[in-house]
C-alpha cells in the first residue's frame, strides 16, 4: 500500500478522517468534572503500555500495526507491512518517517492534540474538555485546547468498568477525523532501548520542511 506522507502527519495530530466514530457528543453535564478526573487519574496511572492497532484513514481504508507509549510525551507507531512508515514522538517532537520514500517531517508535539493524550498529569479539566458522555458501556470524552491547536480536537473513548482507553479520535480544522484502536494491550511494559528516538539528523538530511 503506498503511503503519503502528506496524509500519514495529518492523521496523527489533525487528521483527515475516515471512520469517524460517531459518538453523539453532548454538552458537559454538571457532574462531568468530577467523572472527568476519576478517568483522567486511572488514566495517568498507566506511566506505559503496548499493543495493537488499527487506524480508519481517510476513505475508510485501514492500516495497522503495533505501538509503544511512555509518559510523559512519547509515543511510537510502526506500521505494518512494508511501508517503512513509523510515527513517534519523544517528549518534545513528534515526526513521521517513511524510510521508504526518504522521506521525513517533524513537528512541536506541544502543537498536536496527541499532547492532550501523552501528558504525565493527564488534565480532563477546565476549558479543555468540550464534552463527555457516558452510555453504559462507554465513557466518551472530547477535549480541545483553541490557545495551543487551534480548531484541531481529540476524543478519547474509555471502557466503563476498567476505565481503560480504547480508542482516541483526532479532528483537524477542517472537520476531517482518523480513529485509532487499539488492543492487545499490556500496561506497564518496557519498551526496548531506542523505541522513542527521533533522528534530527535524517530529517535534516532529508530535506523536509520542520515546523
Amino acid at each position: 500500500m503506498a503511503y503519503d506522507i502528506k496524509k500519514l502527519l495529518a492523521l496523527w495530530f489533525a487528521v483527515a478522517s475516515a471512520a469517524a466514530i460517531n459518538v453523539g457528543l453532548t454538552t458537559a453535564i454538571s457532574a462531568a468534572p468530577v467523572e472527568a478526573k476519576t478517568i483522567a487519574d486511572h488514566f495517568s496511572s498507566v506511566k506505559s503500555m503496548s499493543g495493537d492497532f488499527v487506524q480508519s484513514g481517510p476513505k475508510a481504508e485501514k492500516t495497522g500495526g503495533r505501538f509503544f507509549l511512555q509518559r510523559p510525551g512519547k509515543i511510537r507507531f510502526n506500521y505494518a507491512g512494508q511501508s517503512g512508515v513509523s510515527v513517534i514522538a519523544d517528549g518534545k517532537s513528534l515526526v513521521v518517517y517513511n524510510k521508504k520514500l526518504k522521506t521525513s517531517r517533524l513537528y512541536a508535539l506541544s502543537k498536536t492534540p496527541l499532547k492532550l493524550l501523552l501528558d504525565n498529569k493527564v488534565d480532563f479539566s477546565g476549558r479543555r474538555l468540550k464534552s463527555i458522555r457516558d452510555d453504559g458501556a462507554q465513557i466518551i470524552i472530547k477535549l480541545a485546547d483553541k490557545s495551543a491547536f487551534g480548531n484541531s480536537s481529540i476524543t478519547m473513548v474509555f471502557d466503563r468498568k476498567s476505565l481503560d482507553l480504547r480508542k482516541w479520535s483526532l479532528t483537524d480544522e477542517r472537520g476531517l477525523t482518523t480513529t485509532v484502536t487499539i488492543f492487545n494491550v499490556k500496561q506497564g511494559v518496557r519498551p526496548p532501548a531506542g523505541t522513542f528516538t527521533i533522528d534530527y539528523a535524517a530529517n535534516r538530511e532529508f530535506n523536509t520542511t520542520t515546523k
